[in-house]
């Protein structure tokens, strides 16, 4: 008989669950802290969606979204967004070449959104015009040139920051851009122990190295395999029924929903919701989503979704405060 120990062979979900651990293990490495952000950044690349991170400067935006391309083996690109950023700068274009003979002829000159995974930094800095150009991309996952459209290659994973205490030389995004992110996430300030840690780490070591524990392959499967998790009927009753209280003219709004939207979120907030709950359940080990999980979802999922009036502005009245209200006045009990 062999002394060799029995391989274990895990379930397809024990496998996302277990990917998603490595990459957060190794994130921990060199990022102090913000676990609650590394989970929902390495959820979003598993399912397949956009993240847009929020958060004063300094606090580790950019690295986050570095340190989560360089622990997978995927393409990776970064683009500083400025005010004189044009869409061909990011989408890229046609360029005349001439061969050998004389011939001339377009060829195509991709650009940084030819990649596995995007930085867009500082997101708000570019005008409209510029973030509209990444509409086709983060729905569709191609992009349309001189009347060719070009396949990106999968999994396309878009990281855009943005930074809520500067006005000056910024532009909002497109409600319909924000749509398109599967969650916003915003970075909270460290706590005094963590900022200990990090000055201690960063100004006696220059860099960190990270192990690449994914590729795309294993990314693609873990996608699919995760959108295989059943949620019964009455969870997502629940989703939607939490999607349905932000709209300020459905019976069902809640009262701060009322006075203080103009519009709640679209029927796209309550795909994310199921889909994040699935992620959640994963990672606790259960093989079908519950109303807890949903929970956990609603503000990551639906914040960037809602468009206040000038009334919330005045009285200072935030998306959170209202999805909030939604969580303890929406009963599960309604599925």
């Amino acid at each position: 008989m062999s002394n060799s120990e029995p391989v274990t062979v895990l379930n397809p979900f024990e496998r996302v669950r277990a990917l998603s651990a490595a990459m957060q293990r190794e994130m921990g490495s060199r990022i102090v802290g913000q676990d609650d952000i590394v989970n929902s950044l390495v959820g979003a690349l598993l399912i397949g969606g956009h993240v847009l991170l929020e958060g004063a400067p300094g606090l580790g935006k950019t690295a986050l979204a570095k340190t989560l391309a360089d622990v997978v083996a995927l393409k990776f690109s970064r683009v500083q967004f400025t005010p004189d950023l044009m869409p061909a700068d990011i989408l890229g274009t046609h360029m005349v070449s001439v061969d050998g003979a004389g011939r001339p002829s377009l060829t195509l000159q991709p650009g940084p959104l030819f990649a596995n995974v995007v930085l867009a930094d500082e997101i708000n800095r570019a005008s409209s015009k510029t973030q509209s150009a990444l509409l086709e991309a983060m729905q569709e996952r191609q992009i349309t040139l001189g009347g060719t459209t070009h396949a990106l290659e999968a999994p396309f994973f878009v990281v855009a920051t943005q930074n809520p205490q500067e006005s000056d030389g910024t532009y909002a995004l497109p409600d319909a851009q924000l749509d398109r992110f599967l969650m916003k996430l915003v970075v909270p300030f460290p706590t005094e122990q963590e900022v200990m840690a990090i000055v201690a780490r960063t100004t006696r070591q220059y860099d960190f190295a990270v192990n690449k524990v994914a590729g795309a392959a294993q990314i693609l499967a873990a996608s699919k395999t995760l959108r295989t998790l059943p949620v019964a009927d009455p969870v997502l009753q629940y989703a939607v029924s939490v999607v349905f209280a932000t709209h300020p003219t459905s019976p069902t709004a809640t009262p701060l929903a009322r006075k203080y939207l103009k519009h709640g979120a679209s029927p796209r907030a309550a795909q994310a919701l199921e889909l994040v709950a699935k992620y959640h359940a994963i990672l606790d080990g259960r093989f079908h989503a519950a109303v807890d999980d949903v929970r956990k979802a609603v503000l990551p999922c639906l914040r960037h979704r809602l468009v206040r009036n000038f009334d919330a502005l005045a009285d200072g009245v935030t998306a959170d405060d209202v999805l909030t209200e939604a969580l303890k006045l929406v009963p599960a009990s309604r599925a």
